[in-house]
């Protein structure tokens, strides 16, 4: 089991269901995730919870490049642009650390 936490806007898309790809740096800690994994998602404003199981791994060099085999609704939701999203994981994790660790798009099933 994997635990990851969320903020309020992107729990609610994957609670949802708009969201079906979490995105990650493709760190030590998020190298371990396997195929049919748990990952707990918890929201960092309310603490509520839920499990979702791991199907799919998508690796890439950078979101960028991720970016342009997925439409922004899978990804978050039609609300957003692709490029807001990309500025809010940017913030998170800069161009360098992309270049070091690879990018991960972890394909999500919600119980």
């Amino acid at each position: 089991m994997h635990e990851m936490k969320l903020q309020d806007r992107y729990f609610n898309y994957i609670l949802n269901g708009t969201k079906k790809i979490e995105l990650r740096l493709n760190d030590e800690k998020r190298s371990l995730i396997k195929l049919n994994d748990i990952i707990n998602f918890k929201n960092e404003v309310t603490n509520e919870t839920f499990e979702v199981k791991v199907v799919g791994l998508l690796r890439y060099n950078s979101f960028n490049d991720l970016f342009d085999d997925f439409d922004i609704e899978v990804l978050a939701d039609k609300e957003m642009t692709k490029k807001e999203l990309l500025d809010v994981l940017e913030q998170f994790y800069t161009k360098e650390k992309q270049e070091k660790y690879g990018v991960l798009g972890i394909k999500i099933q919600k119980f």
